[in-house]
């Protein structure tokens, strides 16, 4: 059965079954309020004044004593994400001037934090710099949790009012619930947490060995002078590359072996429980795995360059850069330009804190803090909130990224007409997907996705799964694309648009974004000429690529089926009264008839309590499991697998398993038994799939490196409370830590 929420999202999933259409029944855009989210109100922001940062490539270390090629530090700073102009309130700007805000970055250890990033000075900003990686080349990264104050003492976390201790989390001061102290459990303090801050590194998408992924339970604190000595340094499972590591230096060594195809990754946190605030604080960034040699790429003559070491521009937004990364986010701002995330369940709830009125732990089994999802009312594209790019009349690479923690982004490209409106579609040419370039180009538009020959022809347009469907990205994806600005007249404006929900996504039709907020992303200026001093562009036309058949995978040794499930109170039935508030009736108490009776008093279990990731018994039932339950995806060394995703919740998920690419095989109607192909995009290497509900998504890898791993839902609300799970490559007894089964 699918578990229905109590509250949260509660009217935009009821207006999915009630979608305006017009005559063609294609949804219309359905003007709003903003969402809630900070006091800076996201309608006085102004849009496309401020011009998109590209981040440059991350320079090597100059002065490491470690051996590696990189160290590379979080730390605490200011940056310009709010535009510098346009502000007219003395409250919330200095000089016509947004206030900065407060974030983590990555940076070169050696450098300094900057004043005010993006900055020349410095290469710390949010997102981080471009690591440059190369194909079989190992790459060695000195990881340093650098959050302390100048005098040595440790930082709170940015977000410490939102960090709730009830969840399974990393738990450096081993305040456990049931059992001995020890870090990685649910802690049994509802009170937010001020304490020294673990973080790890996930490079997401990588091929690597298991003392480099970034285990969630492999976390460090920083090297700081007033830990608590009752504290843990480090988390249960802590490694690193040298294996001799204590774990209380405040950093780890990891090796990236680069054993794959040349393609777009990204690093983040990885904590466990936590993730979701440490990467909305600011903690990502691109990694380009290339190969000069025997990739595929060195023939084709895609637009570039991209930033590279050493360039006169730096980070300046108006380099002659082709081949540009785009991380997509969205965050709410408060007034003196912090971020705002919420501190509380009624945000999610859309109430506010005296309209829930309902028993949390410890006193229910409910987590007080925590928010099953969330979505914010900025678009920030690298670190820029609603930036412009001016291009020129000719194809631009971009690797675009959907860094967002909850939402999905279904991306189109439309010109502004000079009233405002927005007139034709530009289309976006898919080149590549999470794990390299595609079998062959797709052309993208609304309600079309039209495989493209590669003889220079253009097809009839091929219909996608629904009319809404444009240029669909699930959180943690990476779709390479191509976009060709020729044609289009000098000073033509194209914007990027947003026609996903501002609400967990469950497939199409969906009410789009808020056209006036989060339906906009970006926009392109279209110049006059070409830089290119032949005066045209020199590279190859989209529609000429001739893109290589992905290699095929060995038979399959075993197929596991698995379950998305959403877990409900067994101790808290509520009614929503008139007003909208959600009330608890108290005198239905815990216990086997408890679902009977709170629906017998006309109320819901409160939900959603968590979401879990399962397996499916012989009978076809789901068998959901806790992070700390023993481990049961155990793949052989070499294996090839296809794993079945039983989606028995309401909303789509993306699932993302480490250390392997994989390949989609299909998805199944699990009342009809109807079986559709993988669409058009999704026929290259994949390592986050959008797993629908009702639905049988088959995807399938090869195991080919021993170790502990793990698999969850890339909502990192979803994440951070119980949806992952870990699973052992080889050997139980030897190749995985014991403990964990």
């Amino acid at each position: 059965m699918y578990l229905k929420r109590s509250g949260g999202f509660r009217l935009s999933v009821a207006i999915r079954s009630i979608l305006m259409t017009s005559a063609l029944g294609v949804p219309l855009s359905v003007t709003a309020a903003p969402l809630p989210g900070g006091t800076l109100d996201p309608t006085l922001i102004p849009k496309y004044v401020s011009p998109l940062v590209i981040p440059p490539e991350m320079p090597k270390s100059t002065n490491s004593t470690s051996g590696n090629d990189y160290e590379i530090a979080v730390r605490q700073f200011k940056q310009q994400i709010l535009p510098s102009t346009g502000c007219a309130a003395p409250a919330r700007c200095k000089n016509g001037a947004f206030l900065p805000t407060e974030v983590w970055g990555y940076g070169r250890a050696e450098d300094g934090v900057p004043n005010v990033a993006p900055s020349l000075s410095s290469s710390f900003n949010f997102p981080g710099f471009t690591i440059e990686a190369q194909s079989n080349t190992p790459l060695n990264i000195r990881w340093v949790n650098d959050l302390t104050r100048p005098d040595g003492r440790f930082l709170p976390h940015l977000f410490w009012r939102s960090l709730d201790q009830t969840l399974h989390w990393a738990n450096p001061p081993k305040d456990c619930i049931m059992g001995a102290p020890r870090t990685d459990c649910a802690g049994q303090d509802p009170h937010p947490y001020r304490g020294p801050v673990p973080l790890v590194m996930h490079l997401h998408g990588a091929h690597v060995e298991p003392h480099s992924d970034g285990y969630p339970e492999a976390w460090w604190l920083p090297d700081a002078t007033n830990l608590p000595l009752s504290y843990a340094t480090s988390g249960t499972l802590f490694d690193d590359k040298t294996g001799t590591n204590p774990g209380n230096q405040g950093y780890a060594d990891y090796r990236y072996i680069n054993t794959q195809n040349e393609t777009t990754l990204w690093y983040h946190d990885h904590a466990l429980g936590m993730t979701r605030l440490n990467v909305y604080a600011g903690l990502a960034g691109f990694y380009l795995l290339r190969d000069p040699v025997n990739g595929q790429e060195k023939d084709l003559n895609l637009p570039g360059p991209s930033p590279k070491v050493g360039d006169a521009q730096g980070n300046n937004p108006f380099g002659n850069y082709f081949e540009i990364p785009i991380v997509i986010q969205d965050r709410s701002f408060n007034r003196n330009g912090s971020l705002f995330y919420p501190r509380d369940r009624a945000f999610f709830e859309g109430l506010k804190r005296n309209q829930l009125d309902v028993d949390f732990l410890p006193d229910s089994d409910m987590s007080p803090i925590w928010n099953p999802e969330a979505f914010f009312n900025v678009m920030v594209v690298n670190g820029v909130a609603w930036p412009y790019l001016n291009t020129e009349p000719r194809q631009y690479r971009f690797r675009l990224l959907n860094g967002t923690n909850s939402r999905f982004l279904n991306l189109a490209l439309k010109v502004v007409n000079p009233d405002g409106t927005l007139g034709q579609e530009v289309p976006i040419y898919q080149i590549g997907s999470d794990g390299g370039l595609l079998p062959h180009v797709v052309e993208i538009k609304e309600g079309f996705k039209t495989i493209l020959p590669g003889n220079g022809t253009i097809p009839v347009p091929t219909p996608a799964a629904d009319p809404q469907e444009a240029l669909l990205i699930e959180p943690a994806s990476r779709n390479d694309v191509i976009v060709d600005f020729a044609g289009l007249p000098a000073g033509t404006h194209v914007r990027m648009i947003n026609t996903a929900p501002d609400a967990p996504f469950g497939g199409f039709p969906d009410v789009p974004a808020d056209p006036s907020t989060t339906g906009q992303v970006m926009e392109f200026i279209v110049g006059a000429t070409i830089s290119d001093p032949s005066g045209a562009d020199p590279s190859t036309p989209v529609a000429s690529l001739q893109l290589a058949p992905r290699a095929a995978l060995p038979p399959v040794d075993n197929v596991r089926q698995l379950s998305l499930n959403e877990e409900e109170s067994s101790e808290v039935c509520v009614i929503t009264l008139a007003d909208g508030s959600i009330q608890q009736l108290r005198n239905i108490l815990p216990g086997p008839n408890f679902v009977a009776d709170c629906t017998s008093a006309g109320g819901v279990p409160f939900a959603p309590k968590k979401a879990l990731l399962g397996t499916i018994d012989p009978l076809g039932n789901s068998l959901p499991q806790l992070w700390s339950d023993p481990l049961t995806q155990n793949p052989a060394l070499g294996a090839t697998e296809i794993w079945e995703l039983h989606n028995l919740t309401e909303d789509a998920h993306p699932i993302h398993v480490h250390l392997v690419q994989y390949q989609i095989v299909d998805r199944e109607d699990m009342v009809t038994g109807a079986v559709r192909p993988p669409e058009a995009t999704e026929l290259g290497w994949k390592d986050t799939v959008i797993a629908y509900p009702g639905e049988i998504t088959r995807f399938k890898a090869r195991f080919d490196i021993p170790g502990l791993y793990v698999w969850h839902c890339h909502i990192l609300e979803h994440e951070d409370n119980e949806m992952m799970l870990p699973f052992c490559v080889g050997n139980a007894g030897s190749d995985c830590p014991i403990s964990v089964f």
